[in-house]
């Protein structure tokens, strides 16, 4: 299970890029958690875009509707269930996060004011169906690969 949270500027995605960014964000967290492209594990992953008007958001400490340029603002909030989260593969989603978000906005690279925060709620901390989820519970789901699985269990201590 998984929660992506694009927050942006009022009108700064059109319906095009959130249709092709609900797909590309989705498999950007989807692959280098369950270690493989698997459809099936996409009906656990959500992707919310909140937009907000200019003068509800800062960077520098100023407004951007004062801002004496147009700045580009975003920040993109990654979500996950307790896995094998190590710093490698944490650096690997919020990289293919921030590619995606450049893809889907026509440039050849992130700006520096896209920035994404990555937050893993501890094992036994979702809900879902009326009770607690558990990764653990998806791991023979047949969506992880072994090696992914192994380290699920491994940095759970299962």
């Amino acid at each position: 299970m998984t929660v992506i949270t694009v927050n942006t500027a009022k009108g700064r995605l059109g319906l095009e890029q959130r249709r092709a960014l609900a797909g590309t964000l989705t498999d950007a967290v989807l692959v280098p958690e369950v270690g493989q492209f698997a459809p099936p594990a996409r009906v656990g992953f959500q992707v919310h875009f909140v937009e907000r008007e200019r003068d509800m958001m800062a960077i520098g400490g100023r407004l951007l509707v004062d801002a004496e340029r147009d700045l580009d603002v975003m920040v993109i909030d990654v979500t996950v269930m307790d896995g094998d989260w190590r710093p490698e593969v944490r650096a690997e989603v919020i990289e293919r996060v921030l590619a995606a978000m450049a893809e889907a906005c026509g440039l050849e690279a992130p700006l520096p004011t896209w920035w994404v925060t990555f937050r893993v709620i501890d094992e036994g901390s979702w809900g879902s169906s009326g009770g607690v989820l558990s990764v653990l519970s998806l791991l023979d789901s047949g969506v992880f690969t072994e090696e992914k699985a192994e380290a699920v269990r491994a940095a759970l201590g299962a």
